[in-house]
Protein backbone atom coordinates (compact mmCIF):
# COMPACT_ATOMS: atom_id res chain seq x y z
CA UNK A 1 0.00 0.00 0.00
CA UNK A 2 1.51 3.30 -0.87
CA UNK A 3 1.83 5.56 2.16
CA UNK A 4 -1.03 8.14 1.74
CA UNK A 5 0.29 11.69 1.60
CA UNK A 6 -2.99 13.70 2.70
CA UNK A 7 -3.32 14.95 6.09
CA UNK A 8 -5.87 12.83 8.18
CA UNK A 9 -8.43 14.31 10.74
CA UNK A 10 -7.62 11.76 13.87
CA UNK A 11 -9.08 11.54 17.07
CA UNK A 12 -7.13 10.88 19.97
CA UNK A 13 -9.04 9.00 23.00
CA UNK A 14 -7.03 8.75 26.23
CA UNK A 15 -4.57 11.86 24.61
CA UNK A 16 -3.00 12.91 27.64
CA UNK A 17 -0.76 9.45 28.11
CA UNK A 18 2.69 9.67 27.50
CA UNK A 19 2.43 7.45 24.38
CA UNK A 20 -0.25 9.44 23.01
CA UNK A 21 1.15 12.86 23.28
CA UNK A 22 4.42 11.92 21.23
CA UNK A 23 2.21 10.11 18.39
CA UNK A 24 -0.07 13.23 18.39
CA UNK A 25 3.38 15.45 18.20
CA UNK A 26 4.57 13.42 15.21
CA UNK A 27 1.15 13.89 13.51
CA UNK A 28 0.99 17.51 13.98
CA UNK A 29 4.48 17.48 12.44
CA UNK A 30 2.18 16.19 9.02
CA UNK A 31 -0.10 18.64 9.10
CA UNK A 32 -2.87 16.09 10.71
CA UNK A 33 -6.24 17.95 12.13
CA UNK A 34 -6.13 16.07 15.95
CA UNK A 35 -9.06 16.13 18.27
CA UNK A 36 -8.09 15.40 21.97
CA UNK A 37 -10.43 13.11 24.37
CA UNK A 38 -8.89 13.06 28.48
CA UNK A 39 -10.70 13.51 31.69
CA UNK A 40 -7.67 16.21 32.53
CA UNK A 41 -8.62 19.32 30.61
CA UNK A 42 -5.63 21.06 32.04
CA UNK A 43 -3.25 18.89 30.95
CA UNK A 44 -4.68 18.50 27.81
CA UNK A 45 -4.83 22.32 26.47
CA UNK A 46 -0.58 22.41 27.30
CA UNK A 47 -0.84 19.24 25.00
CA UNK A 48 -2.86 20.96 22.48
CA UNK A 49 -0.82 24.15 22.73
CA UNK A 50 2.07 22.44 21.96
CA UNK A 51 0.42 20.51 19.25
CA UNK A 52 -0.89 23.89 17.15
CA UNK A 53 3.22 25.07 17.60
CA UNK A 54 3.94 21.59 15.67
CA UNK A 55 1.85 22.55 12.62
CA UNK A 56 -1.23 20.78 13.46
CA UNK A 57 -4.38 21.61 10.73
CA UNK A 58 -6.73 22.11 13.32
CA UNK A 59 -7.09 21.03 17.40
CA UNK A 60 -10.25 20.35 19.13
CA UNK A 61 -10.42 18.94 23.14
CA UNK A 62 -12.61 16.98 24.69
CA UNK A 63 -12.37 16.80 28.56
CA UNK A 64 -14.60 13.58 29.30
CA UNK A 65 -14.11 10.64 31.53
CA UNK A 66 -14.00 7.20 28.93
CA UNK A 67 -14.42 4.41 31.90
CA UNK A 68 -18.27 5.61 32.26
CA UNK A 69 -19.81 4.01 29.04
CA UNK A 70 -22.33 6.97 28.86
CA UNK A 71 -19.96 9.14 27.53
CA UNK A 72 -19.31 7.12 24.86
CA UNK A 73 -22.66 7.40 23.55
CA UNK A 74 -22.32 9.62 20.38
CA UNK A 75 -18.60 10.75 21.08
CA UNK A 76 -17.34 10.05 17.98
CA UNK A 77 -20.24 11.72 16.16
CA UNK A 78 -19.42 14.89 18.23
CA UNK A 79 -15.50 14.90 16.87
CA UNK A 80 -16.52 14.14 13.34
CA UNK A 81 -18.90 17.39 13.41
CA UNK A 82 -15.89 19.20 15.27
CA UNK A 83 -13.08 17.64 12.49
CA UNK A 84 -15.17 18.15 9.35
CA UNK A 85 -14.78 14.50 9.28
CA UNK A 86 -13.01 11.81 10.97
CA UNK A 87 -10.51 9.57 9.16
CA UNK A 88 -8.29 7.83 12.13
CA UNK A 89 -9.11 7.10 15.21
CA UNK A 90 -6.16 6.43 18.31
CA UNK A 91 -7.09 4.57 21.02
CA UNK A 92 -5.14 5.03 24.01
CA UNK A 93 -7.88 3.92 26.82
CA UNK A 94 -6.26 1.55 29.36
CA UNK A 95 -5.50 0.69 32.86
CA UNK A 96 -2.47 -1.75 34.62
CA UNK A 97 -4.32 -2.05 37.36
CA UNK A 98 -3.39 -4.00 40.76
CA UNK A 99 -3.66 -7.81 40.11
CA UNK A 100 -3.96 -9.14 43.54
CA UNK A 101 -6.48 -6.37 44.57
CA UNK A 102 -8.18 -8.04 41.41
CA UNK A 103 -8.11 -11.38 43.02
CA UNK A 104 -9.59 -10.40 46.27
CA UNK A 105 -11.80 -8.40 45.09
CA UNK A 106 -13.93 -9.41 41.86
CA UNK A 107 -15.68 -5.21 41.59
CA UNK A 108 -12.40 -4.28 41.25
CA UNK A 109 -11.57 -7.22 38.19
CA UNK A 110 -15.17 -6.36 36.95
CA UNK A 111 -14.02 -2.60 36.69
CA UNK A 112 -10.34 -3.32 35.03
CA UNK A 113 -11.94 -6.03 32.92
CA UNK A 114 -14.41 -3.09 31.72
CA UNK A 115 -11.87 -0.10 31.09
CA UNK A 116 -9.46 -2.13 29.25
CA UNK A 117 -11.87 -4.32 26.98
CA UNK A 118 -15.21 -3.37 26.92
CA UNK A 119 -14.67 0.45 26.96
CA UNK A 120 -11.81 0.30 24.44
CA UNK A 121 -14.04 -2.78 22.65
CA UNK A 122 -16.99 -0.29 21.83
CA UNK A 123 -14.85 2.57 20.92
CA UNK A 124 -13.44 0.80 18.61
CA UNK A 125 -17.04 -0.71 17.08
CA UNK A 126 -18.08 2.84 16.93
CA UNK A 127 -14.93 4.26 15.23
CA UNK A 128 -15.25 1.26 12.66
CA UNK A 129 -18.46 2.05 11.64
CA UNK A 130 -17.68 5.78 11.45
CA UNK A 131 -14.43 5.10 9.14
CA UNK A 132 -16.18 2.91 6.67
CA UNK A 133 -18.00 6.00 5.17
CA UNK A 134 -14.19 8.12 5.07
CA UNK A 135 -13.19 9.40 1.76
CA UNK A 136 -9.52 9.52 3.19
CA UNK A 137 -7.50 7.00 0.88
CA UNK A 138 -6.48 4.83 4.27
CA UNK A 139 -8.52 5.41 7.28
CA UNK A 140 -7.80 3.49 10.44
CA UNK A 141 -8.77 2.45 13.67
CA UNK A 142 -5.13 1.95 16.59
CA UNK A 143 -5.47 0.83 19.43
CA UNK A 144 -2.73 0.00 22.00
CA UNK A 145 -2.97 -4.00 23.25
CA UNK A 146 -0.22 -5.97 25.30
CA UNK A 147 2.27 -8.66 24.82
CA UNK A 148 0.22 -9.33 27.95
CA UNK A 149 -2.50 -10.66 26.23
CA UNK A 150 -0.42 -13.39 24.06
CA UNK A 151 -0.66 -15.87 27.21
CA UNK A 152 -1.87 -15.58 30.83
CA UNK A 153 0.58 -14.89 33.69
CA UNK A 154 -0.18 -15.17 37.37
CA UNK A 155 1.32 -11.65 37.57
CA UNK A 156 -1.38 -9.82 35.37
CA UNK A 157 -3.72 -11.81 33.53
CA UNK A 158 -6.94 -10.07 34.47
CA UNK A 159 -5.40 -7.47 32.47
CA UNK A 160 -3.75 -9.37 30.16
CA UNK A 161 -7.46 -11.18 29.60
CA UNK A 162 -8.64 -7.79 28.09
CA UNK A 163 -5.82 -7.00 26.12
CA UNK A 164 -6.34 -10.56 24.47
CA UNK A 165 -9.29 -10.05 23.68
CA UNK A 166 -8.83 -6.65 22.34
CA UNK A 167 -6.50 -8.23 19.81
CA UNK A 168 -9.46 -10.91 18.77
CA UNK A 169 -11.69 -8.06 18.41
CA UNK A 170 -9.00 -6.58 16.05
CA UNK A 171 -8.15 -9.45 14.21
CA UNK A 172 -11.94 -9.56 13.71
CA UNK A 173 -12.41 -5.88 12.68
CA UNK A 174 -9.63 -6.50 10.03
CA UNK A 175 -11.66 -9.12 8.21
CA UNK A 176 -14.36 -7.33 8.35
CA UNK A 177 -12.68 -4.57 6.58
CA UNK A 178 -11.40 -6.75 4.05
CA UNK A 179 -14.65 -8.56 3.22
CA UNK A 180 -16.45 -5.88 2.66
CA UNK A 181 -13.88 -4.30 0.15
CA UNK A 182 -12.83 -1.64 2.28
CA UNK A 183 -10.23 0.81 2.61
CA UNK A 184 -10.53 1.13 6.08
CA UNK A 185 -7.40 -0.94 8.40
CA UNK A 186 -7.97 -2.02 11.89
CA UNK A 187 -4.54 -2.49 14.01
CA UNK A 188 -3.39 -3.11 17.20
CA UNK A 189 0.00 -2.61 18.75
CA UNK A 190 0.86 -5.31 21.32
CA UNK A 191 3.33 -3.16 23.42
CA UNK A 192 5.77 -4.55 25.78
CA UNK A 193 7.84 -3.09 28.65
CA UNK A 194 7.48 0.80 28.02
CA UNK A 195 9.05 3.82 30.53
CA UNK A 196 5.95 5.38 31.17
CA UNK A 197 3.92 6.34 34.11
CA UNK A 198 1.96 3.76 33.79
CA UNK A 199 4.92 1.30 35.15
CA UNK A 200 6.13 3.66 37.31
CA UNK A 201 6.29 1.33 39.92
CA UNK A 202 8.75 -1.22 37.95
CA UNK A 203 12.49 -1.13 37.94
CA UNK A 204 13.45 -0.37 34.50
CA UNK A 205 16.48 -0.95 32.68
CA UNK A 206 18.36 -3.18 30.11
CA UNK A 207 17.23 -3.69 26.19
CA UNK A 208 13.35 -5.02 26.52
CA UNK A 209 12.55 -1.28 28.07
CA UNK A 210 11.30 0.90 25.17
CA UNK A 211 10.53 4.71 25.72
CA UNK A 212 7.24 6.45 24.57
CA UNK A 213 8.74 8.12 21.56
CA UNK A 214 9.61 4.47 20.34
CA UNK A 215 6.23 3.06 20.29
CA UNK A 216 4.61 6.21 19.07
CA UNK A 217 6.59 6.05 16.04
CA UNK A 218 5.47 2.37 15.50
CA UNK A 219 2.21 3.65 15.80
CA UNK A 220 2.18 6.54 13.59
CA UNK A 221 3.90 3.89 10.85
CA UNK A 222 1.14 1.72 11.78
CA UNK A 223 -1.39 4.33 10.27
CA UNK A 224 -0.14 3.36 7.31
CA UNK A 225 0.68 0.03 6.37
CA UNK A 226 0.66 -3.33 8.53
CA UNK A 227 -1.36 -5.47 11.19
CA UNK A 228 -3.58 -6.09 11.80
CA UNK A 229 -1.30 -7.56 15.37
CA UNK A 230 1.68 -5.46 15.19
CA UNK A 231 4.27 -5.97 18.50
CA UNK A 232 6.35 -2.96 19.61
CA UNK A 233 9.32 -2.83 19.59
CA UNK A 234 9.65 -5.61 17.19
CA UNK A 235 11.42 -8.35 18.92
CA UNK A 236 8.15 -8.87 21.98
CA UNK A 237 6.77 -11.12 18.58
CA UNK A 238 9.74 -14.08 18.87
CA UNK A 239 9.92 -13.52 22.60
CA UNK A 240 5.93 -13.99 23.12
CA UNK A 241 6.49 -16.90 20.34
CA UNK A 242 8.51 -18.31 22.97
CA UNK A 243 6.25 -17.67 25.98
CA UNK A 244 3.27 -19.17 24.46
CA UNK A 245 5.17 -22.40 23.43
CA UNK A 246 6.29 -23.23 27.12
CA UNK A 247 4.29 -26.38 28.14
CA UNK A 248 2.27 -25.58 30.99
CA UNK A 249 4.32 -28.13 33.59
CA UNK A 250 7.42 -25.47 32.91
CA UNK A 251 5.46 -22.51 32.65
CA UNK A 252 4.06 -23.25 36.22
CA UNK A 253 7.53 -23.35 37.67
CA UNK A 254 8.59 -19.36 36.16
CA UNK A 255 7.83 -16.36 37.89
CA UNK A 256 6.64 -14.77 35.06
Amino acid sequence: MAEPTRARRVCVLGATSAIAEHAARLLAARGDSLSLVARNSERMAAIAADLTSRGAGKVTQTSVDLANPDNSVGLLEDIAQGLGGLDAVLIFQGELGDQRLAESDPAEAGRLLHVNFVGAATLSLAAAARLETSDHPAPVVVCIGSVAGDRGRASNYVYGAAKGGIAILYQGLQHRFARAGGKARAVVIKAGFVDTPMTAAFPKGGPLWARPETIAEIIVSAMDRGGPIIYAPWFWRWIMLIIRLLPQPLMNRLNL
